[in-house]
């Protein structure tokens, strides 16, 4: 048995109380009080660990998030520490001078203001990578940025199409430019070579350990393949994964309704804290690359409407058809769904498997939601559905102020990631969608209380009114992820029976204005320290 003792401990959930300290036995919560009760319970024998008057939380959780990804662009030619696209170029330089064996230089991280129109070309790469095909995916995943060594690999041309779901940029003569955007992106992945089953599960521990340091005990993995659920699934019998692990299920856009029999199939192969009872699916895709399905059209750079509002990666009335199957085989629908017509699109066919199949616990959750219109806000309770946020985009950076909003009618500037609308309104979880940006759970709460991008810039909120207070988003990353992930019967907060899945942070975010700075000093998972700091024991 451990005792937690002289702390500040947050229990989370709706009452937000607190107390001091909390004993475990095993897995499990056996007491939750002030020092002198808890030590009373504990009795003699207990391992005592001084939280020295720290704050303690249940553990977070990430309902949308891509560890293998993750993991996997730390093993490659990682793009993530640049700062701008020389920076980026030099630390792909860099990576082609130590790897001189590595045949297919693969990676990521990089941003879209780093280039002219968040295009890069395969010209610049050409200077660093040689005749080496290179191929590197943009932070955000929905842009590929390739060499022409990969581009001629590949057989990509002027003459190429582009496919219904993407666009290649080309040059003012029709050659590729050397950026593909959604869709386009598989004219090169399709001769990528992919990861060796031990590189993939290399990459996954390595994630596993750094969503440890960041406090995350459970996610749910927003782009489960066959091969990513081998890998959990493996993992999970040989007790690597410690985590609790929601899997979401890949949709292939390019199949038919056929396909649901190898995801019902697929849902019932969980093993221990992996449960693959989610399906994902992609909407569309992101307003840097004008891809996220709008209401109104994009406009130009002079103000006017363009015949571009965007793409539907499935069709509405196929979607409801499609979202209607999955929930009458009982899994769990998560969407990508960034513009406002794109999360009409998802209420739509939630509304459909409601007319259809009566009402359920499945919990469908509406990820990135990036616009969203007031009519669509309070359909979210209605149909029982959550949102998914991710924090960090919402604050004034390059991305939203120089690629996204001069590009967006006014309207949707105006109901751009409205947090507290939806929070007062439905279910609210939260999710770094890491690797696309950082894990670190206190980062995101940082901007999604002060929509700021630093502390030095809190007076500068991006549409400041869609602030949420500390307890809002606390809650949010611990039952409200809890909930979207069904494990809010054992998790998501600090009660006695509730699994022991706690870390500590080395101040009290509800007492700061700026929580980006806060350290995380030890996470628990199941009873088991996976991650520490400086935490004093006795």
């Amino acid at each position: 048995m451990k005792a937690f003792v002289n702390g500040s401990v947050w229990l989370g959930g709706p009452a937000g109380s607190r107390a001091g300290a909390v004993a475990i036995a095993g897995e499990r919560i056996v007491a939750v009080g002030s020092t002198r009760d808890v030590l009373d319970v504990a009795g003699t024998g207990v391992e005592i660990i001084d939280l020295q008057h720290r704050f303690m939380s249940p553990g977070f959780q990430d309902a949308h998030v891509h560890p293998v990804y993750g993991g996997l662009q730390g093993l490659q030619c990682d793009l993530s520490g640049s700062d701008s696209a020389a920076q980026a170029l030099q630390a792909v330089a860099a990576y082609a001078d130590s790897h001189p064996d590595v045949p297919f230089i693969q990676g990521g991280g990089w941003l879209y203001p780093w280039f002219e129109g968040g295009n890069p070309s395969a010209s610049a790469l050409d200077e660093v990578t040689r005749d080496r095909p290179a191929y590197l995916v943009v932070a955000d995943g929905h842009s590929g940025w390739a060499n022409s060594a990969a581009l001629k690999l590949a057989d990509v041309t002027s003459s190429t199409p582009d496919p219904s779901d993407g666009r290649i940029e080309r040059n003012p003569d029709g050659t590729p430019q050397g950026t593909l955007h959604e869709g386009a992106m598989n004219l090169i992945e399709r001769i990528v070579p992919p990861p060796s089953p031990a590189e993939a599960a290399a990459a996954l521990l390595d994630a596993q350990r750094t969503l440890f340091e960041a406090g995350v005990t459970s996610w749910q993995d927003a782009w489960v393949t066959r091969e990513i659920h081998e890998l959990y699934r493996s993992l999970a019998q040989s007790g690597e994964l410690k985590a609790s692990v929601r899997g979401a299920l890949r949709w292939d856009r390019d199949r038919g309704i056929d396909q649901l029999d190898d995801l019902i199939g697929m849902s019932g192969e969980g093993y221990g804290r992996y449960d693959p009872r989610t399906v994902k699916l992609m909407l569309d895709g992101v307003c840097e690359n004008f891809t996220a399905a709008l209401l109104d059209p994009y406009i130009d750079e002079s103000s006017r409407p363009t015949d571009n509002s965007g793409l539907d990666f499935i069709d509405p009335g196929e979607l409801r058809h499609i979202v209607t199957a999955i929930d009458a085989a009982g899994l769990q629908c998560h969407f990508h769904a960034l513009g406002d017509r794109a999360v009409r699109n998802a209420l739509d066919a939630i509304e459909a498997a409601r007319r259809a199949n009566g009402p359920n616990d499945l919990r469908p959750h509406l990820a990135h939601v990036q616009v969203v219109d007031p009519v669509d806000v309070s359909r979210f309770r209605a149909l029982g559905a959550t949102a998914n946020v991710q924090p960090l985009w919402a604050c004034p950076e390059p991305a939203l102020i120089e690629l996204t909003l001069p590009f967006l009618q006014e309207r949707q500037r105006t109901h751009h990631y409205p947090f507290a609308a939806l929070a007062r309104q439905a279910p609210i979880a939260m999710g770094s969608d890491w690797p696309v940006s950082s894990p670190k759970v206190m980062a995101q709460i940082a901007v999604a209380t002060t929509r700021a991008v630093s502390e030095d810039t809190i007076g500068d909120a991006f549409i400041g009114d869609q602030r949420l207070d500390h307890e809002t988003a606390m809650n949010a990353f611990t039952s409200g992820s809890a909930y979207v992930n069904h494990l809010d019967h054992e998790t998501g907060v600090i009660a006695p029976g509730f699994r022991a899945d706690l870390v500590v942070l080395d101040e009290d975010p509800f007492e700061l204005a700026w929580t980006g700075h806060v350290a995380v000093d030890m996470t628990v998972v199941g009873g088991e320290i996976v991650h520490q700091l400086d935490v004093a024991a006795d």
